[in-house]
């Protein structure tokens, strides 16, 4: 084979870096987002925090921003429901940019100028960096502020509840020992998910006598554990967990009846827990030589009880959700309109470091070059961020006008809404959006919400329109919470009153939307 050289042209998509990290910042939740501007502030010297709100940045772009107003601070969603392009901006560090400045990561249908005309300065005027910005007065005072995080760690976890307990117990060193082994190998439901012997031997190793020795001593422990409160706290299983709970209902002056009753949920939760979840009452009668009357109040009562029961002791901080957007009613009835903001809280304030940027500039001499990407590096990381913000904010604004009515009105209201229409309204692609509701919440009258959550496919109604999915799940709820205990409603049951309403809607349908909300079947949902 003759080798040779030859010329051949050809187009092709290609991401550069910066966009890149626009596309990575914009599906980050805020969790992430604030340990990825943590690590950029310990690797880039160029990069400080800063108390003031730093001004937009407009290098490397052909077009820049016009001043923005005061007036425009604030995206106002009028009563009148009239869908259009938003570019409002949020009383925060961030201001809107124009249509031609928002990053999108749609790389087949348009791109932004991130280069401009290719001659990027690596040093421009530092001046406009950190700018002099008063930093946004809080609306409330000191006293008034309620921080949910300090609430959260202000909370006594199950381990020092219990710690607590063990003070007032008189024990030997060594048991004492055990017992606070066996509190800190609890799981956050108040279970002991591992062995005895299989503590032991983490503990002994080898050593046969010492792991003989350790197993008695966790055997003493595991009793005076599940003597302490909460009751059913140390049990290794549900059934061990719920049988402590009714041991500890034992009371002197307790009634035969009641304690015939006790003792038969006793034996019931010594059978297998899958015939107590069917409630299958003739097989638990036949188990436990017991009529069907007495396995029924036996799991009325056993129905009291609480599975979990270190459920309280949870640490409620990592279950508290910060609303990246704050939407608030303002005004009543016709004149009803509703604020969109960026909540500033999760929003970082960074700015070049002036000092080493300007020493940059009047010393540039070997290895600057690397400097100055450090410098370009810094300066892209704050515009990426900027225009995040600024896309989550558009967003946001066109989801507030198109669901409206969830607003004003609630779930049941919800309007159908696919990705494809923010999309199509905003200008950007599909992929944009999807990245930018996912592990996005949203502050409303009625809760905090991921973004998603405003997004629903269609159900056909009777009139010819369109009913959304969620508007359906959350009537389905109704339904549930409002029927007969003791005649619960089916699938089939709830498909025709759906249609009742001239909403379309197959009973298979219904069991996936019932199980989406965790709604147990009919049979399960059946009062004793």
């Amino acid at each position: 084979m003759k080798q040779g050289l030859s010329l051949r042209v050809s187009q092709h998509l290609a991401l550069t870096p910066q966009l890149q990290q626009s596309i990575r910042l914009l599906q980050l939740s805020t969790l992430e987002l604030t340990q990825e501007v943590e690590q950029m502030l310990d690797d880039n010297p160029f990069l400080e925090r800063t108390a003031e709100e730093a001004t937009r940045e407009e290098f490397g772009l052909e077009t820049a921003d016009a001043p923005v107003r005061d007036d425009d601070r604030l995206a106002e969603v009028d009563s009148d429901f009239t869908p259009g392009p938003s570019a409002s901006v949020a009383e925060s560090a961030v201001a809107t940019p124009s249509d031609t400045e928002v990053a999108t990561a749609d790389t087949a249908d348009r791109e932004p100028d991130w280069e401009g005309d290719g001659s990027v300065d690596l040093a421009p005027d530092d001046s406009e960096w950190g700018g002099d910005a008063p930093a946004r007065a809080n609306n409330l005072g000191d006293d008034e502020r309620t921080d949910a995080t300090e609430l959260a760690r202000s909370q006594e976890s199950l381990q020092s509840f219990l710690h607590r307990q063990a003070l007032g117990l008189r024990l030997s060193d060594t048991d004492r020992a055990a017992l606070r082994f066996l509190i800190e190998s609890l799981n956050d439901d108040g279970y002991l998910e591992d062995s005895l012997p299989a503590l032991a031997s983490g503990l002994a190793g080898d050593d046969n006598d010492q792991f003989d020795d350790l197993v008695h001593h966790f055997q003493v422990a595991l009793g005076l554990l599940q003597s302490l409160e909460p009751a059913g706290v140390g049990a290794r299983s549900l059934g061990e967990c719920l049988t402590i709970q009714l041991r500890a209902l034992a009371r002197e002056d307790e009634a035969e009846d009641e304690a015939q009753v006790r003792h038969t949920a006793i034996a019931i939760c010594k059978q297998p827990m899958e015939l107590l979840a069917r409630r299958d009452f003739k097989r638990l009668a036949t188990l436990t030589r017991s009529n069907e009357e007495e396995v029924r109040a036996a799991l009325q009562l056993i129905a009291r009880l609480e599975p979990k029961p270190g459920r309280r002791f949870v640490d409620v901080e990592r279950n508290v959700v910060v609303p990246d957007v704050i939407v608030t009613r303002v005004g009543n009835g016709t004149n009803t309109k509703f604020r969109v903001m960026l909540n500033p809280e999760v929003m970082p304030r960074l700015r070049v470091h002036d000092i080493y940027a300007g020493a940059l500039k009047q010393h540039k001499g070997e290895g600057s070059q690397a400097l100055s990407q450090r410098l370009q590096e810094a300066r892209w990381f704050i515009k990426n961020i900027q225009q995040r913000f600024d896309t989550i904010l558009r967003v946001s604004n066109a989801i507030v006008e198109r669901q409206k009515s969830f607003f004003v009105h609630g779930e049941l209201a919800m309007r159908p809404l696919v990705l494809r229409e923010i999309a199509d309204e905003l200008g950007l692609h599909e992929s944009t959006i999807s990245r930018v509701t996912t592990a996005k919440y949203m502050a409303t009258p009625y809760g905090t919400v991921e973004l998603k959550y405003f997004f629903g496919s269609a159900l056909g109604t009777e009139t010819g329109g369109n009913a959304s999915s969620t508007a359906v799940r959350a009537l389905i709820k109704q339904f549930v919470s409002s029927e007969d205990l003791k005649k619960p409603l089916s699938d089939s049951q709830i498909s025709e009153m759906l249609k009742e309403q001239g909403i379309e809607c197959a009973r298979r349908t219904v069991a996936k939307y019932r199980e989406a909300l965790r709604i147990a079947p009919a049979n399960l949902r059946k009062a004793l």
